[in-house]
């Protein structure tokens, strides 16, 4: 431990001490307290030089206690040679002197054997038990030793913070070897004295002997039934703070009173001089007897102060400088070395010699002390403690009065008070403006550390703040301020230092030392951090003026040397962080490695770090760099990247390790990548972004999830050859219409799915589109095998028969300029296959292709899910290797920048292929369905049947009658959702049957003139068969679709004149050369139709212009 924090313990030891003494001589343990000779009160007396074992002997015996032989005996004490330790009543003194004993032993004494009698002994004896003291035995030893370790911890948790070795002045030592006490005593003195320069300085009151008995007199002597005295009221005003601080700097009441009258009778003798301008020590060591103090040691160590005082005020830190060879410093040397010698002498001697040197002393003294300096005024000036850097020290001295001596953490009520009386000492310290700024920034920052009050840091921070910079400064001041340099060790060097740089180097290199490792210094107490942020930016900025004194601040390099010293705290403490997380990794056991990978576990806890970094950290450095984020965003990726790349060197497939490592790895790079574009403008190119090496994940990761993809997608495609090739097309249940081999389909799709989604590894879009892709053709296959397997619908038509005219009992062929070949009828085989597809397994194929549609949006809607959940921050750009920067929206929010064009997954259709390719097969297979009803299963009631010889003979009803139940199948075994489609699809095949039976009938089909409205009401009934009051098909719907067919039946109606020159000029109309015959649907005004009707008509004069036209020969 230093110097320094061994006096901050010696001061809280002394403070503890006057408390108990305190303690002791106000309570009733004390039989009677008899007072020294010269004292009245307590205050009268130096608790220091009281001996405590004496006042305890005194209670403990119940004599009573003499305070004359308790000083006494404590000055005997401090004649004794050190104690090894102390028990009631009893000391133990070593023979020699433990500095120069060498280091304890490093082993552990022999256990010594202690005869314990059987059953008294309820916890084992610990060999670090305290043998000089009966051991604790009982029920409440295990509180007691829970207490004792409480109070530790809480020991060592306060000598921490009181630990105050990193926070020292660099000020050269005194020679004289002054104390802190010796300062403090000196500097309440300077206080009188510059009180009493304003004629704030009262004599002390003197009473009378009869009244002379203190409130602590009257305290030991009453008896417990006795009433407490009231304390009298503090005083107000100037007595009254005075009274403050002389409480606050632990001044007893004599001391006070002495300097006081020493004071005074010193400026009696002055002739009317300013008190502040006298020679303090030299005064008091005139004006203050020996018969003033109790005790001859306490007046030996007062007067070596202040003659040390003398020696260190003109001698070695003078206002003016002195030369080598000055004769009047070698006087004042010579009677310094009288004074100490006189005080060795036997009387008479030494007293006059002491009384000769004084008043030579005098002379030389004052010659060196009222040396006129810069700015002095002649004849009003006394140089003594001005000089720096005595000056400074004295008045940190009487700034450490603002704190409360019973809460060293809070300043006291009058501390503005305070601060204005001590402006009093200024012309007496020599103290600027800037020298009470910055030595009042020390004090606060200083007890800061001492107590950890954080509202001391605040105070600090802006006294800081006040601090003026070289270029603010007076030009007097400024001259002043540049006088006053010291030169202090600094390792094997010598550096020359001015006193706002000794004052705030030591603040910052504190401030840099927690800073260079803010992870584990602040924690989450952002608001420290930002203090001491900011102390170590202002202080910075005050130093690097003090070094340049250049008399202009440039803010362009100031602010370029802050962002350079943000960025240096963000790498320092990353990389202290980043250390300790991979030693604590290295630690780790063989169990724990096997649970996770370290570098899985190494991308975690750095995640851990950036996202604290971001949340904590990162916006209190913004202020001084505002790229901090990215600066450590980029350290980050930089240190893992070092770790990640032999790694992914050595990944040649898919394991446990890269399954865990790969997706930490890229999770870890995303969000680095995410923190340093929060730093980018719109239209800036990052710079930190460009800079940057990617890990290269996902090219590793694609790579092994694309060979996974090509192999579940080849078995997926198999899987669903073989069970369609099985698939019989019945019904699942009676509740699910549709083929099993569907479900499998989709079983097999969505295990596939699953396993894609628990690789966990890192994965871009284009992966993902892979796998739906290979589905979405998977199902493309599936859906056109079972369209496939229908064949072709025109083998369910069967062959039109040729063209004929009307005559009784003859067909006439028709003959065209080109002859049309009749399709076959289909072979035994095809019309096996034709009548397996039942009108059930026909539903049950539509069934199935629409339980795709519905499944295909589920898994569509199931992998955006997944996919959402596993890439959150998913774009388009990233597919690429390219990673988005996010930029602010007028709206303040974060938003991903995409390059046109692009789409997010919610956005984009996986499965578009099967859904077309599912709905054209829907339309074909209703087609096929109408018309193998139509044309296949009723042949022989509405192909052959219709209309059979004559309209009235066989009429629509029949039809209907049979088209019924076959409606009422559809409907019961088809999907509700397909109803409407498989319904139009009967009626468009319905509707072409009988335009087969009106255009194509065969010769056995004739129509006169005259059934032309038993036409319309067929043709009615069928729609409104298929309307069924509203119950089925759209009356819009059906009546669009039975359009063609009422204008072919219409030409039924008109005469065969008007017929005939309709097809002439439609035969005009046609090419030359042309077929009469065309393809596609049925119109009216077409030849070929208007043809068909002239050859279906009961007409002779249709027959003649048929044979003329077209000269066809008898059948």
């Amino acid at each position: 431990m230093t110097r320094a924090s061994d006096v901050e313990l010696l001061q809280r030891y002394r403070r503890d001490r006057r408390e108990l003494l305190s303690f002791l001589l106000s309570s009733d343990v004390l039989k009677r307290v008899v007072m020294p000779p010269g004292a009245v009160t307590i205050e009268d007396l130096g608790l220091d030089e009281i001996s405590v074992d004496y006042i305890l002997e005194c209670a403990r015996k119940g004599a009573v206690l003499e305070l004359g032989k308790a000083i006494e005996k404590y000055h005997d004490e401090i004649n004794l040679p050190p104690a090894a330790g102390k028990g009631l009543g009893e000391v133990y003194f070593l023979v020699t002197h433990p500095e120069f004993s060498g280091p304890p032993p490093t082993r552990s004494p022999p256990p010594i054997a202690i005869p314990l009698s059987p059953g008294k002994l309820t916890k084992n004896f610990s060999i670090r038990s305290n043998i000089s003291h009966p051991a604790s035995i009982g029920e409440d030893d295990e509180y007691d030793d829970a207490d004792e370790d409480e109070e530790l911890s809480t020991e060592i948790a306060r000598r921490q913070l009181l630990n105050t070795t990193d926070l020292v002045l660099p000020l050269p030592p005194f020679v004289t070897g002054l104390t802190d006490d010796d300062l403090r005593e000196t500097a309440y003195e300077v206080l009188l004295t510059s009180v009493g320069a304003a004629g704030g300085l009262i004599s002390p009151a003197k009473e009378k002997k009869e009244k002379k008995k203190s409130r602590l007199t009257k305290t030991f002597s009453r008896t417990k039934t006795d009433k407490t005295v009231p304390q009298p009221p503090r005083a107000t005003g100037l007595a009254g703070l005075m009274d403050t601080m002389r409480t606050q700097m632990e001044i007893s009441v004599a001391d006070d009173r002495r300097t006081r009258e020493a004071l005074l009778t010193a400026s009696s003798t002055r002739g009317g001089r300013r008190m502040d301008s006298m020679l303090l020590p030299l005064e008091l060591l005139c004006a203050v007897p020996t018969s003033q103090f109790s005790d001859r040691k306490f007046h030996s160590r007062w007067r070596k102060r202040q003659i040390s005082l003398i020696e260190e005020g003109l001698l070695h830190h003078p206002y003016v400088p002195l030369s080598p060879n000055d004769r009047t410093a070698a006087e004042l040397r010579v009677l310094i070395n009288k004074l100490e010698e006189a005080e060795t002498l036997p009387s008479p001697a030494g007293p006059a010699q002491h009384a000769e040197a004084l008043r030579s002393m005098r002379g030389v003294g004052l010659a060196l002390a009222e040396r006129v300096g810069r700015g002095d005024h002649t004849g009003d000036v006394c140089h003594w403690a001005d000089g720096y850097h005595l000056n400074v020290r004295l008045y940190a001295k009487l700034l450490g009065s603002v704190f409360d001596v019973l809460d060293e953490g809070q300043l006291v009520e009058e501390v503005e008070e305070i601060l204005e009386l001590l402006k009093s000492t200024w012309r007496v310290l020599g103290i600027t403006q800037t020298v009470h700024d910055t030595c009042y920034t020390w004090v606060l920052f200083r007890q800061y550390i001492m107590t950890g009050e954080e509202a001391l840091l605040q105070h600090a921070t802006q006294q800081m703040k006040k601090i003026a910079s070289d270029a603010q400064r007076s030009a007097q001041e400024r001259a002043y301020m540049r006088s006053l340099r010291c030169t202090v060790e600094d390792g094997d060097t010598y550096k020359e230092m001015s006193y706002v740089q000794s004052v705030l180097v030591p603040i910052k290199q504190w401030a840099d030392k927690q800073l260079e490792d803010y992870h584990s210094k602040f924690g989450d107490d952002a608001k420290k951090m930002e203090a001491i942020v900011t102390v170590a930016m202002v202080s910075g900025r005050l130093i690097a003026d003090e070094q340049e004194q250049s008399g202009a601040i440039r803010n362009s390099g100031e602010t370029t040397a802050v962002a350079k010293q943000a960025e240096g705290y963000i790498h320092s403490s990353l990389k202290l962080v980043y250390e300790r997380i991979v030693e604590k990794l290295d630690s780790r056991t063989e169990a724990e490695e096997e649970l996770e990978h370290p570098l899985a576990s190494l991308a975690e806890s750095i995640e851990d770090v950036a996202r604290k970094e971001a949340s904590v950290y990162a916006p209190i450095l913004s202020k001084w760099h505002p790229h901090a984020i990215a600066i450590a965003a980029s350290l980050l990726h930089g240190l893992y990247q070092k770790e990640l790349k032999p790694f992914l060197d050595g990944v040649s497939h898919l394991s446990d390790d890269v399954a865990s490592v790969l997706p930490a790895a890229d999770s870890l790079e995303q969000y680095l990548l995410d923190l340093i574009g929060t730093v980018s403008e719109e239209g800036e190119d990052n710079v930190y972004e460009q800079q940057l090496v990617r890990y290269q994940v996902e090219v590793v990761s694609g790579t092994l999830v694309m060979r996974w993809v090509n192999t579940q997608l080849g078995s997926v495609t198999e899987w669903v050859d073989r069970t369609i090739q099985q698939e019989r097309w019945e019904p699942v249940s009676a509740n699910q219409q549709y083929s099993g081999s569907v479900v499998e389909v989709f079983r097999i799709i969505d295990e596939t799915t699953d396993q894609f989604f628990n690789l966990k590894l890192p994965m871009r879009l284009p992966v993902l589109k892979a796998l739906t892709n290979g589905f979405d053709s998977a199902l493309v296959g599936y859906t056109n095998k079972i369209l496939v397997e229908l064949g072709d619908k025109g083998d369910l038509i069967p062959p039109a028969p040729s063209l004929t005219r009307y005559k009784k009992d003859v067909a006439i062929k028709a003959q065209s300029k080109k002859k049309l070949v009749d399709p076959r009828l289909p072979d035994e085989r095809r019309s096996t296959e034709i009548n397996f597809l039942t009108t059930v397994r026909l539903c049950v194929r539509l069934n199935t292709l629409h339980h795709i549609l519905v499944q295909v949006d589920a898994l569509e809607d199931h992998i955006r899910e997944r996919w959402a959940r596993k890439r959150p921050r998913d774009d388009v750009l990233r597919s690429n290797g390219t990673a988005p920067s996010k930029r602010k929206s007028n709206d303040g929010e974060a938003k991903v920048k995409r390059p046109p064009g692009s789409k997010p997954l919610d956005e984009l259709s996986a499965f578009d292929g099967t859904r077309k390719a599912v709905n054209v097969s829907i339309d074909k297979i209703c087609d096929f369905t109408g018309t193998k009803i139509v044309f296949w299963d009723l042949r022989d009631v509405l192909i052959d049947g219709l209309y059979k010889g004559s309209v009235s003979q066989s009429r629509m009803e029949k039809v209907i009658s049979v088209l019924d139940p076959v409606l009422g199948q559809l409907c019961d075994t088809i999907d509700p959702a397909l109803r409407d489609r498989i319904v139009l699809g009967l009626l468009q095949a319905s509707l072409e049957g009988l335009l087969r039976v009106l255009l194509d009938g065969g010769p056995t089909r004739v129509f006169a003139d005259t059934d032309s409205d038993m036409l319309e009401e067929d043709l009615s009934s069928l729609k409104e068969f298929f309307i069924a009051d509203g119950d089925g098909l759209p009356r819009g719907v059906v009546e669009n679709a039975a359009a063609p067919v009422q204008q072919i039946l219409n030409l039924y109606s008109l005469e065969t004149n008007i017929v005939i020159d309709s097809f002439k000029r439609a035969s005009e109309q046609m090419a030359s050369g042309g077929s009469v015959q065309r393809s596609g649907p049925r119109i009216a005004t077409d030849a070929d139709t208007l043809l068909r009707v002239l050859c279906h008509r009961l007409d002779r004069e249709a027959s003649k212009f048929l044979k003329k036209q077209y000269k066809l020969p008898k059948v």
